[in-house]
């Protein structure tokens, strides 16, 4: 059994981060466990730029974003061991992990950071008919073989799905000499940033087909076509308004799903709503010493926001290895937070006002389009905060920074509500 004081597990954006914050707050002790060959996570194969605007200011690609947290990481003299799976994660803080150098391990620690990221659905999740040819690659994959194999899947290409993605490898197949035939969402609007429609899908003419869906998949050992139809507001095809697009590949952008087998068998509490695990304000979870941040948490838009998220968590987790977190709640105002009306997914799921000691960031995404509305925090039915956003939609997640004095207002109440008002 090894020990050790701050334990990260995955080396992406926000395990890097949280690794970095934990030795910045006098932690030592810290090990990172990674299972692909190289640090950097998904970063590595994001070669559009669009990143670091909020962090650094300058607008770079992934890998640059990425090589700028593992060039401080390796500064830092921390420790990480790449070609890693973790198969278990109990919730004493113990962790089991396999890799091909060193063999089964067991490692102790006071303190853990979950930041595994997420992973794509895949065609079993939609239950599309049809048979199960080749070409038929979640749009993740397909980066990966493009990016970073040099591989093409294919020339006629159909992407289900306007995931963020999905409509970066719309462009990115298009310059790659293949024809996007379109981009098929079933909801009347895009589930990806708007920047990424206009610039992916706009800019290249590419067809956006809202409210649509595949409803047919053809061929048997290659890819042959697909059929897509217009749904109804219930999401059920219309009769009559199917159409077959003649293709060779078919991209899955149908959402992302953060990466919490190991988080359910340790005994973490996860939201139904984000499929990762509850956290106070602190980023701890349900089992004492264990924090959540990034992707495994709740999926977000942008890396910069996984960054600082990541920095608050490696930050609370070398405090805790050091004896400063309580294993029981701080005494105090301990508030749950509501998804209110236009709201869904809030994190974290509860606060203690007492701890909060400059400000409370709360993330969500809504429900719908809101154009001209206002997020509004309620302390009770109290409203503590109010701000307005010329538009809102469920594919970009809201983010907003709560004044601490706002949360510590003498008001008897034990929710935290948040929601849209248009």
């Amino acid at each position: 059994m090894t020990e050790v004081d701050v334990l990260v597990i995955g080396g992406g954006p926000a395990g890097l981060a949280a690794a970095i914050a934990a030795h910045e707050e006098g932690c030592r002790s810290i090990l990172l466990l990674e299972r692909e060959p190289k640090l950097g996570g998904i970063l590595r194969q994001c070669i559009h730029p669009g990143f670091g605007m909020h962090v650094f200011k300058e607008e770079l690609t992934g890998p640059e974003y990425a090589q700028r947290f593992v060039q401080s990481f390796h500064a830092l003299g921390l420790t990480a061991q790449c070609d890693t799976m973790v198969i278990s994660l109990s919730s004493e803080r113990e962790v089991v992990a396999v890799s091909p150098q060193h063999g089964l391990q067991r490692f102790c620690a006071k303190a853990i950071v979950l930041a595994m990221g997420c992973r794509e659905r895949t065609r079993g999740a939609l239950r599309v008919p049809g048979w199960r040819p080749s070409g038929i690659y979640p749009a993740g994959q397909a980066q990966r073989f493009v990016n970073l194999e040099g591989l093409m899947p294919g020339r006629r290409v159909v992407i289900l799905g306007s995931g963020d993605i999905g409509l970066i490898m719309a462009r990115r197949m298009t310059l790659e000499g293949a024809k996007v035939l379109a981009c098929v969402e079933v909801m009347p609007f895009s589930s990806g940033l708007t920047r990424n429609v206009v610039q992916c899908l706009d800019d290249y003419g590419i067809p956006l087909l809202l409210s649509h869906t595949a409803v047919d998949i053809h061929g048997r050992e290659r890819l042959e076509g697909v059929t897509i139809a217009q749904v109804d507001e219930q999401r059920r095809p219309i009769p009559g308004t199917e159409r077959r697009l003649e293709c060779d590949t078919l991209l899955l952008s149908v959402g992302l799903m953060p990466e919490n087998e190991v988080s359910r068998a340790a005994g973490l509490t996860l939201s139904p709503t984000t499929g990762g695990p509850v956290v106070d304000d602190t980023l701890q979870t349900n089992v004492p010493g264990i924090f959540a941040c990034g992707n495994v948490l709740h999926v977000h838009d942008l890396v910069d926001h996984v960054t600082v998220e990541s920095t608050d968590a490696g930050r609370q987790a070398a405090r805790f290895a050091r004896g400063q977190g309580a294993t029981s709640r701080p005494a105090g105002q301990m508030l749950q937070v509501r998804d209110g009306a236009g709201a869904r997914g809030v994190a974290p799921q509860s606060v203690c006002a007492a701890r909060v000691t400059e400000s409370l960031p709360l993330m969500f995404r809504p429900t719908g389009v809101f154009r001209d509305a206002d997020v509004v925090v309620r302390l009770g039915d109290v409203v503590v905060f109010r701000k307005r956003f010329r538009i809102l939609t469920p594919g970009e997640m809201v983010r907003v920074v709560v004044p601490a004095e706002k949360i510590k207002q003498p008001v008897a109440a034990s929710e935290l509500t948040v929601e849209v008002v248009s």
